[in-house]
């Protein structure tokens, strides 16, 4: 079956590093070994999820993969090949290919013949999981087994790396940063946390970092006494001491004032805030959680941020990795936002949820929350009904931005000559327009062709080119 090839690597969507450890800050897991001067032989494949997890083989040369004895790292999966993928590493930088397997291999969501993989990246063969990881990397905590925490839903591994963080961190006191693009529901992880913790019935205090203005901010988060400045005419209890007892959110903490993040730091060693205009400190009883969209260690190397509250802030850390790095949790979250609004009987599946699932989301779930709540407004009534089927998706694009995925355009192989290439890139696209065409008409061959404006001996001849049973499709 032709597939796709991606060269270079997905730098902007790395799973989530393993509960119980601080993890790399953004950009540094997703860098090629070359970058980071390592030695060939610190790299190793752990598999993380199906029959043979926990297993972990080093990668100092061609590694092959499946069901077969004979192969480096044998794996107990029924939808393996008995010969699926080859792992290696070519100057300093790691690779995957698929050697002709039937359910082929996949990173993140895309379907590879070829691919760079770095540092963190997971790949996906039948139901198992491999991550490539630094041969140093001890795996403390297995994913969680739930689909759920608090207010977040998810199925994806990514995503239950973070439950299982959360999960554990939860019970304790540790000072949690939540890293994450926006719209991936960094909010959601902080109250979430908060309501699975021992403080649930305490105060959970939001401080947003980009709405204070800079002169105001002070006052905002420790608080103030009467005359402190002008405007203040009665004293005034600031984030912390509204917290006390419970957990304060510091939404964004990459956007607070450089002046005032000395004064943070104290705060967090010494547990007393001091109101502005005040002589007197106070304790406060409070659980920090802090969030952001940046790279702080970015930031702290261009002075942009104190390198000494960063390392006060991340004791554990959470990566929220971005929509687009989980599409099978896409049919979960669309189930839940649109809980209660569609007629009795309607399912998530079909052609829309085809659309959902090859959608970029630069705006991750706000996105799809807002595109499925337009949806709604706007859809037909059917005897007072709205059905999924009927929503019209307003989607920017149809297909994934290469751009906002950090990667060219899958399905170009720039490695080969021309002619060969575009041949892939079109085998490519009949092998995976006819599969998706075959399960949207449940495997019937007349209603496929049909709907693809297609003769049935055009359709079965893509099948057949394609390597697909046309019974198995039914």
């Amino acid at each position: 079956m032709g597939t796709v090839t991606e060269p270079g690597h997905l730098a902007s969507s790395p799973p989530p590093p393993e509960r119980g450890q601080v993890p790399s800050r953004p950009g540094e897991a997703t860098e090629p070994l070359m970058r980071q001067r390592q030695s060939p032989d610190a790299v190793k494949l752990v598999v993380l999820g199906g029959a043979s997890e926990g297993l972990e083989r080093g990668l100092t040369q061609a590694l092959s993969v499946g069901a077969d004895p004979v192969c480096d790292l044998q794996l107990g999966d029924r939808g393996i090949s008995r010969k699926h993928a080859e792992f290696c590493l070519r100057d300093g930088r790691v690779w995957v290919r698929d050697l002709g397997s039937r359910n082929g291999t996949f990173l993140h969501g895309v379907r590879v013949t070829e691919a760079e993989l770095s540092l963190g990246a997971v790949v996906q063969l039948g139901e198992t999981a491999i991550g490539v990881y630094p041969r140093w990397h001890i795996r403390e905590v297995d994913p969680s087994e739930r689909q759920r925490f608090g207010q977040l839903c998810a199925r994806s591994l990514a995503m239950r790396h973070v439950f299982a963080i959360l999960e554990r961190v939860a019970q304790s006191v540790a000072t949690v940063l939540v890293e994450g693009e926006s719209g991936t529901g960094k909010e959601l992880v902080a109250r979430s946390l908060h309501e699975a913790s021992p403080r649930a019935h305490k105060p959970y205090v939001v401080f947003d970092c980009t709405t204070v203005t800079k002169e105001l901010a002070e006052s905002e988060l420790f608080g103030h006494v009467k005359g402190a400045f002008s405007g203040a005419v009665a004293d005034r209890d600031g984030a912390f001491r509204q917290a006390d007892g419970g957990t304060i959110f510091l939404d964004e903490i990459g956007e607070l004032p450089l002046d005032l993040q000395p004064k943070l730091l104290r705060v967090l060693e010494s547990g007393e805030v001091r109101r502005v205009g005040d002589s007197q400190r106070r304790k406060v009883d409070v659980r920090i959680v802090a969030a952001t969209n940046r790279d702080l260690h970015a930031e702290a190397r261009r002075g942009r941020f104190r390198s000494d509250l960063l390392y006060r802030l991340s004791v554990v850390c959470v990566q929220v990795p971005p929509l687009r790095a989980r599409p099978e949790d896409i049919a979960l979250l669309t189930e839940r936002l649109l809980d209660g609004q569609l007629a009795p009987g309607s399912r998530i599946e079909g052609q829309n949820l085809e659309r959902l699932m090859g959608y970029s989301f630069p705006g991750n779930v706000r996105e799809l929350r807002n595109v499925l709540t337009r949806a709604v407004a706007l859809a037909p009534r059917r005897d007072g009904y709205v059905r999924f089927d009927d929503l019209v998706l307003n989607l920017a694009s149809d297909v994934s931005s290469p751009s906002s995925l950090g990667y060219h355009f899958p399905g170009v192989d720039v490695h080969l000559p021309y002619k060969d290439a575009k041949q892939r890139l079109i085998a490519q696209f009949d092998d995976e327009y006819v599969q998706a065409l075959m399960r949207r008409n449940g495997g019937n061959i007349s209603r496929a062709a049909k709907a693809a404006n297609l003769s049935r001996k055009h359709v079965y001849a893509l099948l057949r080119r394609a390597e697909v049973d046309p019974d198995d499709e039914a």
